[in-house]
């Protein structure tokens, strides 16, 4: 009936996994966290529900249960280069994107929804953002990426897509309506902003032009110290290798 994908086979093992695969070996620095609980409060926030009326604070209670540190200067947020930042950030070797956190790790490339008066999943289909808005995933990321700007400090990067059609900074998008908005001003000490194009994709979007300068004015205008570069030489390399 819904135009997306339906839920994720084996949903429940695979957070229950992801959870306790993250505290155990990804970065158990963040100690211990129930992930049965976990689990629970994910599932809670949208089962036997309207999978057109979920919204960011159902996942207030699990955010809850699987927030830790973000370490200052780590922070990398993003948009249109998912694949590209993953290898980037090696999970949180070099950076903490929002899927290196327990939050983000646990929900990244799943796909999941309810239905109401039902208990279980929908394994069918799901609906999609142009369904409507107050779908189970689309709400599950922004309460994510508002909790990421919310603990990112000390210097934030932001690897943009030159390349990407309609411009690297698309508005709206996660980070123009979620991130930048529940970024702390007093705790953050500088932007560093990187546009890098695809290997052989057009140069669409480069630093003070276009989409980019708009989020360059707009980030000064809230008063932050801002740098950007174009096609930075460490994450051109990682292009180039793939």
């Amino acid at each position: 009936k819904w135009k997306g994908e339906g839920t994720t086979q084996n949903l429940e093992s695979i957070v229950i996994g992801r959870c306790y695969d993250y505290i155990r070996i990804v970065n158990p620095a963040v100690g211990e966290k129930n992930c049965s609980q976990i689990w629970e409060a994910f599932k809670n926030a949208f089962i036997n529900k309207d999978p057109c009326s979920i919204l960011p604070k159902d996942y207030e209670l699990f955010i809850n249960l699987t927030l830790h540190t973000i370490p200052p200067n780590k922070s990398l947020f993003w948009e249109n280069n998912q694949l590209l930042v993953n290898s980037f950030a090696a999970r949180g070797r070099r950076y903490m994107s929002v899927g290196d956190t327990l939050f983000g790790f646990v929900g990244d490339f799943l796909n999941w929804c309810g239905q109401a008066d039902s208990p279980g999943l929908d394994y069918e289909s799901c609906p999609t953002m142009t369904e409507c808005e107050n779908n189970a995933v689309d709400s599950f990321w922004r309460m994510a990426s508002i909790t990421y700007a919310q603990h990112s400090s000390g210097v934030i990067q932001v690897l943009l897509n030159g390349s990407a059609e309609g411009g690297a900074y698309p508005q709206p998008g996660f980070f123009a309506d979620y991130e930048i908005p529940n970024l702390q001003k007093d705790k953050i000490s500088q932007i560093v902003i990187w546009v890098v194009d695809d290997i052989e994709g057009p140069d669409a979007d480069s630093c003070g032009t276009n989409s980019v300068k708009t989020l360059e004015t707009r980030l000064k205008t809230l008063g932050f110290d801002v740098t950007c570069t174009d096609n930075y030489k460490s994450v051109m390399f990682l292009l180039c290798l793939d």
